[in-house]
């Protein structure tokens, strides 16, 4: 089984592979996981920065590359929608402003 260290380094391998040019993603040991971390790169109004963990299950697995690349993109879907600051279901709020 990997420690922390090789764990993470493998996490900042696939990183390099990717580059974006909105976001900066880094990442850091979290107990037997690691953590990674996307932040908006000088956003125009303040946003907040995404964290998620990467299990020692799927960090081992033999597969990790792929799943790695899946739980990236479903990470940045999460992020991109957390980013509304209206939606539908904000009901209360368009009630308010007559919508």
């Amino acid at each position: 089984m990997p420690d922390s260290p090789e764990r993470l380094e493998r996490v900042q391998q696939q990183l390099r592979l990717y580059e974006h040019p909105l976001l900066d993603f880094s990442a850091h040991s979290k107990g037997e996981g690691v953590e990674l971390i996307i932040a908006f790169k000088d956003p125009p109004v303040a946003v907040h920065t995404y964290s998620f963990d990467l299990h020692p299950r799927d960090l081992d697995h033999p597969q990790f590359e792929w799943s790695f690349q899946r739980q990236l993109y479903d990470c940045l879907h999460d992020y991109l929608v957390e980013m509304f600051t209206r939606t539908p279901q904000s009901r209360l709020e368009r009630q308010q402003e007559g919508l």
